[in-house]
């Protein structure tokens, strides 16, 4: 089977532009590499500037180019910097990586050199593609802090591919799309209301502040409502990573179906090579990376074929939310023999045998003085737990998706994003009244979904697939990854769908697995309830901030 053939020119997608005045360009030149383009690499400043510009940003509204002209740039001296001009090429740059790469080798110096860049405008499809890669560090705007039905240039923040909008149904993703939207906004003000109407949601709510209270009952509001939204919905994320993870991403999104993903990584592509060209040479060479690429996609091709043929006359079969799928029934075993294996001048296999004679008592006593006294879930014990793996298939609200997807040391599989597998909705929703509302815009987001399947493909027809609707993953991890994982984001400050997942986990972890030394470790997961769970953690943001000099 020869190697299909990528469209030669991909639709051009307009992104709203900003506009600055001649003062402002002239210092964002000196710091980004463009001015225009939704993607652009940030330079010439501190490494913890460019860090807390990213932090910033997943709480803003603002691209990165407007949050540096308004709230970093009277602290920073930028005397020094009034004669760069970062958007100019860097030719004698590229002279010298290339005269380096001679020398040492392209691989292990494309590992040494890193860039933050900014994507901006990018949908809840194309985030996934991006932050799919272990080696890169991610930070993505938030739908807990923002409220995401405010417009730009009088339009809604969300993804109008060329594709859908040259077709037939075009006019009718815009209308239906914009509906979501409202009624996101709806949402959002009746959850409002009736978490302000209900201090006693749960115990102790009432006592905190005012400040705390109103943010926590704004985030909660944000977090019952974002199910409503379409993953057409445009996100900004900031990407630090080095040229080789950068290459490798790279080659994966010229290699991908979505026209959305090949075009975008163009636009990074061009970004890159001012700061780091040499790095990225490959990338779009007809005898390196375009035959990289187009390897990726035709083992893609050639797998879409062969599962649709295998699987034609099958239907998905009623599933939990959360299933164990695969464990080692001696896994615990071979973590203890791990955990003492760096303590002995013993072989492996001696070790084990020994650890197979041990009490009960004896095992937890092991466990308990690897673990040491865990005060809070960021001391995490040492690589034993890496000894042992769990798999799970979990079909769940792609909203939670979004966020556990982004842990990077495990390995997740996802299928595509349809109306198939039904929804959630939060129990919050439900509390308040909104319910039907609620079914309301699910119905309208598999309508639209279907006319969109039937004019341009199931693949763009994910575009108009709500958030609450659920997507079947895949996630493998070891011992470690499961406590950290696990404790971050059962924490009650965390949404409820994905605690409901990560709890049951641990669960099954304990219970299934019989792992029950690996379950006592994780002594750092919440299996609280509340409401308003978020309110203990903005409590403590204002006691920061009351503290703060001014």
């Amino acid at each position: 089977m020869s190697p299909p053939t990528r469209p030669a020119g991909d639709p051009v997608v307009h992104y709203t532009n900003e506009t600055f005045t001649p003062a402002e360009q002239d210092i964002l030149r000196r710091y980004v590499t463009n001015l225009r383009q939704p993607v652009f690499a940030l330079v010439n400043l501190p490494e913890v500037v460019k860090g807390a510009l990213f932090a910033r940003y997943s709480r803003t509204h603002k691209s990165l180019r407007r949050l540096l002209l308004d709230e970093f740039v009277d602290d920073l001296d930028i005397s020094g910097d009034e004669t760069i001009d970062a958007t100019v090429g860097v030719a004698r740059a590229e002279q010298l990586y290339q005269r380096v790469f001679v020398e040492y080798g392209d691989d292990s110096v494309a590992q040494l050199g890193a860039v933050h860049l900014a994507c901006e405008q990018a949908s809840n499809l194309l985030t996934k593609i991006l932050e799919r890669g272990r080696l890169m560090s991610y930070l993505e705007q938030s739908t807990r802090y923002l409220a995401y039905d405010e417009r730009v240039q009088g339009r809604y923040r969300y993804h109008r591919p060329p594709e859908v909008m040259g077709s037939r149904a075009g006019t009718r993703f815009v209308g239906d799309v914009d509906r979501m939207f409202d009624a996101y906004g709806d949402m959002v003000r009746r959850m409002t209301g009736w978490l302000t109407e209900h201090p006693d949601a749960t115990a102790g709510a009432a006592a905190g502040s005012d400040l705390a209270r109103r943010r926590a009952i704004r985030a909660q509001a944000f977090d019952a409502a974002r199910g409503l939204l379409p993953a057409a919905s445009l996100s900004n994320v900031g990407i630090f990573g080095s040229g080789q993870a950068y290459e490798a991403l790279l080659l994966r999104m010229r290699a991908h179906p979505l026209p959305e993903a090949r075009s975008y990584a163009q636009m990074m592509l061009t970004e890159l090579r001012k700061v780091i060209p040499s790095f990225l040479r490959r990338v779009d060479q007809p005898d390196r990376g375009v035959v990289w690429s187009d390897y990726l996609e035709a083992n893609r091709v050639a797998m879409s074929e062969f599962a649709a043929d295998l699987f034609a006359a099958d239907e998905p079969e009623p599933v939990p939310e959360v299933q164990l799928t695969d464990w080692d029934p001696s896994g615990e075993d071979k973590m203890l023999a791990a955990m003492l294996y760096p303590y002995t001048s013993l072989g492996e296999p001696q070790i084990a045998a020994r650890v197979a004679q041990m009490t009960e008592a004896e095992r937890m006593e092991l466990v308990k003085r690897y673990c040491g006294e865990r005060t809070n879930r960021r001391h995490r014990p040492g690589r034993a737990l890496e000894r042992l793996d769990y798999r799970f298939d979990v079909l769940a609200d792609y909203g939670s998706f979004r966020d556990l997807q982004r842990h990077r040391l495990l390995t997740i599989e996802w299928q595509p994003l349809s109306p198939q597998h039904g929804y959630s909705v939060p129990a919050l929703v439900d509390a308040a009244g909104g319910g039907e509302a609620y079914d309301e815009v699910m119905e309208l987001s598999a309508e639209l979904y279907d006319t969109l399947a039937e004019a341009v493909g199931t693949l763009e027809a994910s575009y108009a697939v709500s958030m609450a609707y659920r997507v079947r993953y895949s996630m493998q991890f070891n011992a470690r990854e499961a406590m950290h994982m696990i404790e971050l984001r059962s924490q009650p400050q965390g949404h409820e769908d994905y605690r409901r997942v990560v709890t049951e986990m641990y669960r099954q972890i304990a219970e299934t697995a019989g792992h029950r030394a690996v379950a006592a470790m994780l002594t750092h997961v919440d299996l609280s309830e509340g409401i308003l769970g978020r309110l203990g953690a903005e409590e403590a943001t204002a006691r920061r901030q009351s503290a703060e000099p001014a």
